[in-house]
């Protein structure tokens, strides 16, 4: 089952634009390495889920995983062969928008080369461009 909301306020949402650069979510807060996206896009319920279980898969069940992304937002689509008109078509999937900066996924409690190496291959589920981030110690 995709990801989605458990209840909405409103069922339909219009598309919107992202625009700028992400202002909260854009360091690792949780975890010691993350996945930071470096362009604006749409991911959907299915890719997110596909890259929480890559990445769990890969680091074989030791040390924690946050996924710092939720979709949100619903993409509604009319049925193919329809006429135009009659009114906006029902909800299909759910996306979570994300803008350059915000970090979609973090990694604690494994080796660096064990979280490149499972971000890497998260970062193939994802239909952005991303960068492999470390967590910045304040002392």
């Amino acid at each position: 089952m995709a990801m989605m909301p458990k209840r909405v306020k409103f069922r339909k949402a219009q598309r919107g634009r992202i625009r700028g650069n992400a202002t909260r979510g854009n360091f690792v807060a949780f975890g010691e390495y993350g996945l930071q996206t470096l362009e604006a896009a749409w991911i959907t319920g299915n890719q997110i889920e596909a890259s929480r279980v890559t990445a769990t898969h890969h680091m074989h069940r030791e040390g924690k995983l946050w996924m710092r992304m939720f979709p949100h937002k619903p993409v509604s689509a009319k049925p193919l062969e329809t006429r135009m008109g009659k009114g906006k078509g029902e909800p299909e999937y759910y996306v979570a928008c994300v803008r350059p900066g915000q970090v979609l996924v973090e990694v604690g409690g494994v080796s660096e080369e064990t979280a490149k190496e499972t971000l890497c291959r998260v970062s193939h589920k994802l239909p952005v461009k991303t960068r492999f981030v470390v967590r910045r110690h304040s002392f």
